[in-house]
């Protein structure tokens, strides 16, 4: 089977859909136009050389029968006649016929002679047929012309409306990626006594939707910068009086569930912050080697780190950390053993051999208090680490190993240094 003919990626585009449709227009009427024109001159002037010719068969039949002598253009069976009108003739009929004569356009008239023989006259059509060829010739350059003017006039309309539309794309892509305070500002939409076209109602919903989208979003970060600001003082006294306690089960009980509530009160402000967009970075180049070896010895869980290709990356040493800390602690919490870390050049994988991630995760990336099968937590730790990682410019990725387990991707900028020392395999 052959296969099937795949148009460039061009073709798709309103531009080129509106200037096809308008050439189809453009020719389908010039053709119609041309046509009927064509027609109509071509009925006129053979109409007008056929009476001419009928006319003058007319006063030669007279003078033939009178036995006259016959004027220059007519005869008796001359040998130029078509043989159509001869047998129309010869069959007692008068009729008339365009043809050659002496390689001319000729109209010729003929009507019967005694003896069954056509009495024939010609009228020279050079003058007709050349007006005629004229005539096409001129409707085919008009309508080329008045094709490529009708061509360039949509194109150019069609452009200013489709460039309105691409505009309106691309604000709304950055909306999707975050970025809340783009806007289209279509002039017809900004003036509502101008009339509104479909590109300026679609560009004023989609500025609206922002403009209330953004609201809400914000409306939610301050709600919880607020309460996770107000809770830290109520903890921190509660920590402080829990310490005060006569030990025992009871008092770790609750000094571990305080605990919990102040990392996740941590954790929200965090996010409030990222969320924010207000975090600024402290970059410095930094061997990532070391760096990954000093945050798995601080989770203190039995991680390998594993050494492909070691490199200094320009990052900030602190929300690296983070990213990584965060990535490590979720894949023992809630995947299994054995976990590895694996540093190949400025990417570094992060996999565990547990259950993997749920089908919504590696999907729509992590969401803050979403939790699956029945696993503890409440999301903040992967969303936390996606945070930092856009902060930092890298590229934090979500994916199952075919034979199975979670693997987390970080691909962080680099300096472009290798690092030396470090044998490639593992550390």
């Amino acid at each position: 089977m052959s296969p099937r003919l795949r148009l460039p990626d061009w073709t798709a585009t309103l531009t080129w859909k509106a200037a096809a449709f308008i050439a189809v227009m453009c020719c389908g009427l010039a053709a119609l136009l041309g046509v009927l024109v064509h027609v109509s001159v071509t009925d006129q002037t053979v109409g007008e050389a056929r009476n001419r010719a009928l006319d003058r068969l007319t006063d030669v039949t007279a003078a033939y029968e009178a036995g006259d002598r016959l004027p220059p253009g007519a005869a008796v069976d001359p040998p130029a006649l078509p043989a159509r009108l001869r047998e129309l003739a010869v069959a007692g009929r008068r009729g008339s016929m365009v043809g050659e004569h002496d390689t001319r356009p000729t109209m010729w008239a003929a009507g019967p002679a005694d003896g069954g023989r056509a009495l024939a006259v010609q009228y020279d059509y050079a003058q007709g047929a050349h007006t005629i060829d004229a005539l096409d010739r001129a409707i085919v350059w008009s309508s080329a012309l008045a094709i490529g003017a009708t061509l360039l006039v949509g194109a150019f309309a069609v452009t200013r409306v489709t460039r309105r539309l691409h505009a309106t794309a691309r604000v709304a892509r950055r909306i999707s990626a975050g970025d809340l305070d783009a806007r289209v500002d279509d002039r017809r939409a900004q003036n509502p006594r101008r009339a509104q076209d479909e590109v300026a109602a679609v560009a004023g919903a989609l500025d609206t939707m922002a403009s209330s989208l953004q609201r809400k979003l914000l409306s939610e970060q301050r709600f919880t910068a607020d309460v996770a600001h107000e809770l830290r003082t109520p903890l921190t006294g509660l920590h402080a009086a829990a310490e005060l306690l006569p030990p025992g089960r009871p008092t770790e009980l609750v000094l571990d569930r305080v605990a919990t509530l102040r990392t996740l009160t941590e954790d929200l402000l965090e996010i409030s912050r990222l969320d924010a967009r207000r975090e600024r970075l402290e970059l410095d180049s930094e061997p990532l080697v070391p760096l990954a070896e000093r945050v798995v010895r601080a989770s203190g869980t039995d991680t390998e780190v594993r050494v492909a290709r070691a490199t200094r990356v320009e990052t900030d040493r602190r929300r690296l950390e983070r990213v990584l800390g965060n990535l490590v602690a979720n894949a023992h919490k809630h995947g299994a053993g054995p976990v590895v870390l694996t540093v190949d050049g400025p990417v570094v994988t992060v996999r565990d051999h547990g259950e993997g991630y749920p089908g919504y995760l590696v999907e729509h990336g992590p969401q803050r208090f979403r939790t699956e099968g029945g696993a503890r937590g409440h999301g903040l730790g992967l969303t936390i680490a996606l945070g930092q990682a856009e902060v930092l410019g890298a590229r934090l990725e979500f994916a199952n190993a075919p034979d199975g387990g979670a693997v987390a991707t970080l691909t962080l900028p680099q300096d472009g240094r290798e690092e030396p020392g470090v044998p490639d395999g593992g550390v």
